[in-house]
């Protein structure tokens, strides 16, 4: 999951978006108005937090200027504003829900797992394919019954490819939404991270690399030999171009 935190207090803003890396999210930070219109032009995200008193563009025209793009982006208001009758403008300006601070990061978490899993109502919340049991909210995985701890980027990574249900991720997608904003494109984080969460899920190799192209969860019974346990294509080079 990645997310959009627009925050002009940055020592909250910060706050929020360690406890959220805690928690497998990735978080881009907004300051201010302008920022946030930004980043949503250029990123795709699976949810907004948006602080309603913020400089430029206020939280309210930001949440105004996401739902009439059609983008379809949850959005979650976090604000001191407490009043029902403010809640009630926040809802009728486009909000999916709403926060009020102070608050406890678990709850925001739990609240963006709920907004993420509604936004797509096919995915159920917990996944299920080749053997493979992920649980978002719990941040547990089970292959074939046994327990595999992972890393916060690991889990990330596996969610994305689960989310695929055994098609093809390219690096590029999975840098965008693993990562962060401050992630380097010509990392090679991505092919390190899946190599490492190959591993911990162990044999038989069930992340399949398509050459070129990027990695799959292999729903079948064998990985085809031609794209199975490498981690890139003949010369060396990671699918797409990027680790």
């Amino acid at each position: 999951m990645r997310v959009l935190v627009v925050e002009d207090e940055p020592f909250m803003a910060e706050a929020i978006r360690d406890g959220l890396r805690r928690e497998a999210i990735a978080a881009d930070l907004a300051g201010d108005g302008d920022t946030a219109l930004e980043l949503l032009s250029v990123n795709s995200y699976d949810v907004a937090v948006l602080d309603r008193d913020i400089p430029g563009p206020s939280g309210d025209e930001v949440a105004e200027r996401i739902v009439a793009s059609g983008s379809g982006i949850p959005i979650i208001m976090l604000t001191a504003a407490d009043r029902l009758d403010d809640k009630a403008t926040g809802f009728e300006l486009g909000a999916d829900d709403y926060l009020t601070k102070p608050f406890e990061l678990q709850e925001l978490v739990l609240r963006l797992r709920a907004l993420g899993r509604r936004r797509g109502r096919i995915t159920p919340p917990v996944r299920e394919i080749a053997g493979l049991r992920v649980d978002p909210f719990r941040r547990e995985v089970f292959r074939n019954g046994r327990y595999v701890a992972l890393t916060r980027k690991q889990f990330a990574v596996l969610e994305v490819l689960v989310e695929a249900g055994g098609g093809v991720v390219s690096a590029e997608e999975l840098l965008e939404r693993a990562w962060d904003e401050n992630a380097d494109p010509f990392t090679n984080a991505v092919r390190i991270t899946v190599s490492a969460l190959r591993k911990r899920l162990g044999e038989p190799w069930i992340i399949a690399t398509v050459v070129g192209v990027g990695y799959r969860i292999d729903v079948g019974s064998d990985i085809d030999a031609a794209s199975g346990g490498g981690d890139g294509d003949a010369a060396g080079r990671p699918p797409g171009g990027r680790g």
